[in-house]
């Protein structure tokens, strides 16, 4: 099969963008090289520097270029091109960036945002602090990234469009491939507040190899990945070495001693990762503001206000301790503390950091907690228990 002319009317960019996609879509050479050829930021420079590398592109990948833009356009989708207005700029940066994107959604991938990622089998500790924070990322005026998997994955989907806030799921198949199958409904509503995007061509499986080749694209939209769960061989620690590697941030969530599920993120942090318990944390470490795009309404972020700038607002387990503190007003040490509310270790322990940095709690020495103030007022705050 030769190469088609030109249709009559036909712009010779859209020949460019064709081209571009047959780059993709080519099996030679490693991605690695067929991106560096993009480097200039000129499609026709890129595509003018494949051919005199590697020779002309084969007819197989051309028209297979020309299906997936028409079946694109035929969906009402949209294929970003590396070197075109409008692929995402800090996804160009990484090392190996994708040469083409097919997108749902109008979401602006350009504005800031945080991978949100964990285990697939997540706990019920890991599912609720994913909601937490990623309903705070949302409401921080953050877009929400992450890769519509079972468990951390969705939860913080569902949290994000829940608080009101853009979400952004990147497919490890095509569109047409969706998975799991079950998120149907929820790619629809990322869609509607966001987007769905994809470098894998029409008729691509989900096939296991392509999940860790999806997480580079995750970790490359945003400024940082926040690690929720995850195993000592997770998904999600490929998801964090890539952010390093692109010189993001990388927040992790501490689980219990001895869970499973939290030996990965225990691995982050002996190595580096920034530990978090609330939104302000990564606000802090991406040197935002704490009054970024409204983050003073961040449900995730102990140091939230009221609207009228007056006490702090706390979660319902914050709230929950800072009651069991003031029925002790000579204070508590913290073991009968964490005996006296029916609350997992790590999840009281988050509540306690909430509660000391929003002034309304003090730590003494050996371990002793208490109320200083609050919410109705009940000691003076810096007295000592007695």
């Amino acid at each position: 099969m030769t190469n088609r002319p030109i249709p009559p009317g036909q712009p010779s960019q859209a020949r460019l963008e064709e081209a571009a996609l047959a780059i993709a879509l080519a099996e030679r050479p490693p991605p690695r090289e067929r991106a560096r050829c993009f480097e200039s930021g000129n499609l026709e420079a890129a595509v003018s520097t494949f051919r005199q590398r590697f020779g002309e592109l084969p007819a197989g990948p051309l028209e297979a270029a020309r299906r997936w833009r028409n079946t694109a356009a035929a969906a009402g989708r949209r294929l970003l091109i590396l070197g075109r207005p409008g692929f995402p700029p800090r996804l160009a940066e990484i090392a190996v960036p994708p040469i083409a994107l097919e997108t749902a959604g109008d979401a602006d991938l350009a504005a800031p945002g945080v991978a949100v990622v964990g285990s697939r089998r997540a706990t019920p500790y890991g599912i609720a602090v994913a909601e937490r924070l990623a309903a705070g990322l949302a409401e921080a005026g953050l877009v929400v990234v992450s890769g519509l998997a079972r468990g951390v994955d969705a939860a913080a989907h569902r949290a994000a469009l829940g608080a009101g806030g853009r979400t952004v799921a990147v497919l490890g198949s095509a569109h047409d491939s969706l998975y799991p199958p079950e998120h149907r409904d929820l790619a629809r509503a990322c869609r509607a507040s966001g987007a769905v995007l994809t470098e894998f061509p029409p008729g691509t499986r989900p096939l296991p190899h392509h999940f860790p080749r999806r997480n580079r694209i995750i970790a490359g939209l945003t400024l940082g990945t926040l690690v929720v769960e995850a195993a000592e061989r997770s998904g999600s620690l490929g998801t964090a070495r890539h952010a390093v590697d692109s010189g993001r941030e990388v927040f992790v969530v501490p689980g219990p001693i001895g869970s499973e599920t939290s030996a990965g993120c225990h691995a982050l942090i002996r190595l580096g990762a920034t530990l978090v318990t609330g939104v302000a944390d990564i606000l802090e470490e991406l040197g935002l503001p704490s009054d970024f795009a409204g983050s003073d309404s961040d449900p995730g972020d102990a140091r939230s206000r009221e609207p009228d700038g007056g006490s702090p607002r706390l979660g319902p387990d914050a709230v929950r301790l800072l009651d069991a503190l003031r029925q002790r007003p000579s204070g508590v040490d913290l073991d009968t503390l964490l005996g006296a509310v029916d609350l997992p270790v790590p999840v009281a322990l988050a509540a306690i950091s909430e509660l000391e940095r929003s002034g309304l709690v003090r730590r003494f020495p050996g371990e002793v907690m208490a109320a200083c103030g609050g919410i109705r007022g009940s000691a003076e705050a810096g007295e000592a228990p007695g």
